[in-house]
């Protein structure tokens, strides 16, 4: 078993990241990312079994990266609607932030035919809606009449894909903070009880 607590697995997957950006997956060989992150290539497969293998590793990073800002931006904030604000926010200040690294995740497992890895990866997100869902029924801020499950992961895509569009496909007839605007009024015109 692999010690994940060494460094090393971050070390060579920042370098990864790196790379990437920079030179393109294709053109970035794994003796290029060892020699950018210090260690020998031995070491490198001691973590990933291939080159390919960073792809989810990356994409579970950002996810990661991407959760814990939002739990930190929503510490001690129990109000559903607030909480969705801050969602919104910092989904499309990560998109910004790493638009490229997120097209190369997408391409890479798509190429891999990874659908179930994708969803793995996004387990916890999910689960962590899911029960702000939850505690949104049971204080009467939202509708009970959805299916929490599926209501989680569209909210979760719905935004990934708004913040995608509008950096990465460039679809700003709207100023940024009227985009964002937008899609709080829909989803709460959707979810709220009736």
């Amino acid at each position: 078993m692999t010690n994940l607590s060494d460094g090393k697995y971050d070390t060579i997957l920042k370098a990864a990241i790196e790379l990437f950006t920079e030179k393109g997956f294709d053109n970035t060989s794994i003796s290029d990312i060892v020699k950018k992150a210090g260690v020998a290539q031995g070491t490198f497969y001691l973590y990933f079994s291939s080159k390919k293998a960073l792809v989810p590793a990356i994409a579970d990073n950002l996810l990661t990266m991407t959760l814990d800002m939002i739990k930190k931006e929503t510490a001690g904030k129990e109000n559903f609607w607030a909480i969705l604000e801050v969602i919104i926010n910092e989904t499309f200040k990560i998109t910004d932030s790493y638009k490229d690294i997120i097209v190369f995740c997408y391409s890479g497992l798509a190429i891999e035919h990874s659908m179930e890895k994708w969803e793995a990866i996004y387990s916890p997100y999910y689960d962590w809606l899911e029960d702000l869902l939850n505690k949104a029924i049971e204080n009467n801020e939202i509708t009970s009449d959805i299916h929490v499950k599926w209501t989680a992961k569209l909210l979760i895509n719905l935004i990934e894909n708004a913040a995608e569009r509008f950096y990465i496909g460039l679809e700003q007839e709207e100023s940024l903070d009227v985009f964002k605007i937008g899609i709080y009024n829909f989803i709460k015109r959707s979810l709220l009880k009736t």
